[in-house]
Parts: C-alpha cells; structure tokens; sequence
C-alpha cells in the first residue's frame, strides 16, 4: 500500500463564544476520519485555529475592557480545552491573528490584485466627525422616514416595520457619541469573483470535490450570475490592514480560510520542519488536501476560496466534505428547554467518549442532519458498547485471570471465526475511508453480536464447574479476548481513550488497522478492570438542566416593542388560556418569497430572511430555523408568513413578520403557483 500525504483542516471556530455539541459534529467527523487514515498507514496532518477576527470580537473585548487581543487568546485557550476533552487530535492549532496568517494574506491579496481581479469603488455610509469613525446601523437612530417614529435605528423601524438604508434617517444621530453624522464616501475593495465564473463552474463539477447536492445548490449562484465580493471593512476593525490602503481591513472571511494554511505553515515552523509547504500547497502538488465544514459555509469554501488560491497561483482543496446541522430531541438546540449543550458542560455530566460514539453512528457521507436524541443515546450507549463489546472482556477476562494466570491459551481454538473477524475489517475500513461512518458501526456491532453468541453458546461459565473442562474454558476465553480486541481494533478511531485502556489491559503497543492480522496465543493480559460507566439518566438530566437559561436581556423588550406598535399584536395565549375564532381571524397569513437568506453573525439558530410579501418593499424577518436550513436551501422558497404581527426588536436588528414552522422546525409552504402577497385561508 502506498502512503498518501494528506493535510486535514476544520472549519475555524469563531473566537466569541464557546464551543457547542453542534459544533462538536463536524469536529468529532474529522477527527474519526483522520485517526482512521492514520491507523491504514496514511502521513495526515491535521490543522484548525480560531477565527480571531471581525466587528463583534472588537465589541465584545471593549465590552469586557479588555484588548481585542486577550480577548481572543481567552477563547482561544478554552476552545482548545473543549477539543482537548473529546480527544480531537489536532496536530496543531492555531489562531488567524498570527504573523503567518497576515503574511499569506497580503500574498494572496497582492498576487489577485496584480492579475487584476481587485477594484475598488466608492460606498457612501454615515460618519461620525467626533469619533472619526464610519457608523454601522447599530451604532445611529433617528427618526423614521415614513412614520416619524423617533428614536429608531439605522436599519428599519421598529414602530412601522420600514427597512431603510441609515442615510434614509431623519435627524440621525451617533449613539457613540450623540453627535450628528454626516454622510461620507469611502473607497471599498472587491474581489472580481465573476472572473473566475468558468473556472468555478468546472472546479465545483470536477468528480469528488463536493457532494453532488451542494455542487447543484451552486449552480443556482452561476444562473444567477455572479457578483463582486466586498473584501474590505474601513477602520476601526480587528483585523490585517490591506496592503497600500491605510485604514482599510481585510473582512474577516477574506484571512480566514487563509488561516489553513497559515497555522500549517506554522506547524511546520515549530514541529515538523521536515515538511514542505510547497509540497501541499503548490499548483501542481500530488498530497491531498481536505476541507471538513458545515453546509452553512460552503458557498466562502467552494466559491471565494477557490477563486482566490487558482488567482494567487496556487492550489485549491481536493475536496470539501459538509456535515448538516445538529438537532437534540429532533428540534433545534434550545436554551430554555436545556438541550443548547456546551461542551464544558458535556464533560462535566458525561464521557465524551459515548458522544463521539452516537455521533459515529449517525454520521455518513451525505449532507445530512443529525439528531441526538438523548433517549436513544441512553439506551444506544448503554447496549452497544457496555452491553456488547466491553460484556465479552468482562465475560472471558475474568477466568484468564483467576484459573489461567493471565495468559491466553497457547492455540486458538476457533481458527475460522477469528479469521471472518479479521476478514471483516477490510470492509469496515472502507466503510471509515468513505465517512460512512454509521455503516462502519452497524458492521462493528454485528460482529459484536457473534461474539457474544459464540461466548452464549460455548457457556464457559458452566463448563468452569465440570471437571476436566479446564483447557475448553481456556480456549473459549482466549478466543473471546481475541474477538475483543477485534472489535477495539475497529473501534478505535471513535474511541481512542477507551482503546488506550484496552491496550493497556492487552499489553499491546497500538491498535493499528494491520495489527488485526495477529491472533494472540500464549499471551500475558493485565488483570481486567471496568472500562466504562453505563449512561445514567440521572446525569443526562442533570446536564440538561444546567445548560437552561431564562431569556437574555436583549429579548426582554419585545412587550416594549409590542405596545408601541400601531399593527394589530398577535396574542400567543398559554394552554389555559384559549383564543377565540375571532382572535383566530385575526392573523393575517401571506405568500412570500424569500429574495435573500444570511446567517446571523453571533447567533447559531437564526437566520435573517429578506421576504417579498407583494410590498413596494421587502420584509426583513429573523427565524430560529438555521439548524433545518442553509441560507442557499431557501433562496427563491414561496413560504408562508404572519403579516400583521408587531415588529420584534432583537439585537441583531428588526424582525417584521414570522414564517410559519411545523413543530420540527420545518418551513409550512404554499401552493407552488402561489404569489408573494397572496393571502392564505
């Protein structure tokens, strides 16, 4: 077998918050996919860092009165003591805001400029002649310029629901620093993406490089047409100032994925200087690279990052393997019903070992969402591993120990059984290879399942009472502990530290894939002791209820919001408290189509849709739907909405309207000839 070189990235973790089971998903299917690869023989380096950069992480370090860069270096050190704790074997980690990173993408910046594919026009925003600073919406209010509403923000208005852009403001002021904004032109840089529209049509279409679901969702960007991409953010703004533009920075999706490369290179700097960057990372390089993302950010790794390494020279991913979203108890994670689970809070209530298991046996190659229902866990962890695997050690280990001085028997009894167990791990690897990883455990657990048939069936423990069954009772055993370490063998890039435990009980050095081959006869073991705990549904619960949390300060104003609005208010009653037929008619139910959907930076549940509702202007509406949906799922989807409710002032703007969702979070839609505007009866 030849050996591949093989350099493995995440996606990077925003360094303004913890880190989450949902973000645990992708990261678990990465880390299983790489220790897989290494246990075949494969050279895989595996990478990530923290995303460090951008307008909320600058925020939020003045909020808590420290530097931007504390800031990170905080979060940074608690993400890689989440990772740590579910055994992610990053060979390195890193963060965007390093020397390496600036360095490749002022590179990369200049190389695409010099071919041309920079331009640079004018945006006109609002400015504060006091701070000297250009103001984003958050930062002015003023007067609404179709109601008269004052005190609104740069946005839209929370009285009559108007979107505006902030220079629509009548007798707008800075909050910052109460003085009145004038309006300024500033210099914005754009990537020319549409000169790379034939290139990635090919690229996005080349076999392997993305799931054909994805590649299809994509050619929804090419009929559209392509646009320049907004690669700048004027100062002040935590980021790498661009090159020869002062007081311009790179936004942050710019030096982000560059941070893959960046935190290799400085991998290489620091612990393996015998590696090549260029060996990866060169047009013509033979090593793979791979890309584990979630479906959310696909369009920045399979559009922009493309297009920005082929017009900089250089390579571009081999391919990008997307996981879905994360549900808990088929919904979406929530904080008031305890199931928006951080990992700190994980560990501190359960092993991260059983977590990496269930998510094994749910994970495969498709982009598909991924449930944990915490019953099934329960229940899944408690039967397969203690139930099954960890059952037969238990079972064989203890007559090794006691009657045969802890050493397997000189001759394995059952040649042909033995043989189908390492003849099986041909498949199961394959199984691991392709990321169907969930394939890989059901084969494991049949296995599983012989094993302990054979161990019912032969009952040493009843011809342990027979005389002159000693030698049977030794050779059924030995064969037992080697079915064991079989299956711990195949087990062991899902469960490395509970492998580790086994091999230490084994007296083995490694649990690599070719050690199967050996069976151990005539063999010393350590004297057996209990490898994992059953789930306790007592500590689930507890889990749960330390993840609750009552609504945050910045939801508490809806009422406020509410009563100031001149539209009829939807009542949403209690279930002793049961509306009329006519409070029923009240809502108003509308067709819309949503024109745009984003993801909202600083929330992992919203998305914010932009909706035509047959309006002279669209509506723009915040939903809690992001772990059903990826924004590029919606675009152009009729979906049905509640026209008349009150507007909702939420921290990340105005939500003027509510999609309706079943109970699954799944969008209720109308009849495909339906019109935006039309009413729904």
């Amino acid at each position: 077998m030849s050996v591949r070189k093989i350099l493995v990235t995440n996606a990077l973790p925003y360094a303004n918050g913890p880190i989450h089971m949902g973000h645990l998903l992708g990261y678990i299917q990465a880390d299983i996919w790489v220790r897989a690869m290494r246990s075949l023989g494969h050279d895989v380096t595996y990478v990530c860092a923290d995303d460090a950069h951008g307008t909320a992480i600058m925020l939020s370090a003045k909020n808590g009165g420290v530097t931007p860069e504390a800031y990170i270096a905080s979060i940074q050190k608690e993400h890689e003591n989440d990772f740590a704790a579910f055994n992610i074997s990053f060979d390195h980690y890193d963060s965007t805001h390093s020397s390496e990173n600036q360095a490749r993408a002022e590179e990369i910046y200049l190389k695409n400029h010099k071919a041309g594919h920079i331009a640079v026009r004018p945006v006109t925003q609002l400015f504060d002649p006091e701070k000297q600073m250009f103001l984003s919406d958050r930062f002015i209010k003023g007067t609404c310029p179709k109601c008269n509403t004052e005190d609104q923000y740069g946005d839209a208005c929370e009285s009559c629901g108007t979107t505006y852009n902030a220079i629509e403001l009548l007798n707008p002021r800075s909050t910052l620093s109460g003085s009145t904004p004038v309006e300024k032109s500033s210099d914005h840089y754009f990537f020319k993406l549409p000169d790379f529209n034939n290139y990635l049509q090919q690229w996005t279409r080349d076999q392997g490089r993305l799931p054909v679901s994805i590649a299809n969702k994509l050619d929804e960007w090419f009929e559209a047409g392509l646009s320049d991409w907004d690669i700048s953010r004027d100062a002040p703004y935590f980021g790498f100032e661009i090159p020869n533009a002062p007081n311009k920075y790179f936004y942050v999706w710019v030096d982000a994925p560059i941070g893959y490369m960046a935190s290799f290179e400085n991998y290489i700097k620091t612990k393996r200087p015998e590696l090549s960057f260029d060996d990866y990372w060169k047009k013509d390089s033979k090593n793979e690279v791979y890309h584990f993302i979630g479906k959310d950010i696909v369009y920045f790794h399979a559009l922009f990052w493309p297009a920005m390494l082929e017009g900089a020279g250089y390579r571009t991913p081999t391919a990008l393997f997307v996981n879905g979203f994360l549900t808990v108890n088929g919904q979406k994670m929530s904080k008031s019903r305890g199931t928006f689970i951080k990992a700190a809070t994980y560990k501190e209530h359960l092993n991260p070992e059983q977590l990496r298991y269930y998510f094994a046996s749910k994970l495969s190659d498709k982009v598909e969402d991924s449930d944990l229902n915490l019953d099934d866990f329960i229940q899944k962890v408690n039967s397969d591993l203690v139930g099954k695997v960890i059952n037969i050690a238990s079972r064989c280990a203890k007559f090794i120990n006691k009657d045969f001085n802890n050493i397997l028997s000189k001759q394995c009894a059952e040649p042909e059984l033995v043989q189908h167990f390492i003849d099986a791990g041909q498949q199961i690897m394959q199984s691991y290879e392709s990321r169907e990883f969930s394939t890989a455990i059901r084969q494991i657990m049949a296995l599983a399942d012989k094993a302990n048939q054979y161990i019912d069936e032969k009952k040493p423990w009843a011809l342990a009472k027979q005389e002159g069954q000693a030698q049977h009772v030794h050779d059924i055993c030995s064969v037992g502990i080697n079915l064991f370490r079989q299956l711990m063998v195949y087990l062991q890039p899902v469960l490395p530290t509970l492998a580790s435990e086994v091999q230490q009980f084994l007296k083995l050095e490694h649990f690599h894939f070719a050690s199967r081959e050996t069976v151990l006869t005539d063999w010393e073991i350590n004297t057996f002791t209990p490898l994992m705990q059953r789930v306790d549904k007592k500590a689930v619960d507890a889990m749960v209820d330390a993840s609750k949390s009552s609504l945050t300060a910045t939801e508490k104003p809806v009422a406020k919001a509410v009563k100031k609005s001149s539209k009829p208010a939807v009542k949403t009653p209690t279930t002793d408290e049961p509306i009329q037929i006519d409070d029923f008619f009240k809502v108003d139910l509308r067709v819309a189509k949503v024109l745009q959907a984003n993801t909202v930076d600083g929330s992992d549940k919203l998305l914010q849709l932009t909706l035509d509702v047959g309006e002279p202007e669209p509506r723009n509406v915040f939903s809690g739907i992001r772990a059903q949906y990826a924004p590029e799922d919606l675009q152009d989807k009729l979906v049905v909405m509640v026209a008349n409710l009150a507007p909702r002032k939420m921290r990340f703007g105005i939500s003027n309207g509510m999609v309706l969702c079943a109970g699954d979070g799944i969008i209720i839609s109308p009849a495909t000839d339906a019109k935006p505007g039309d009413k729904v009866s």
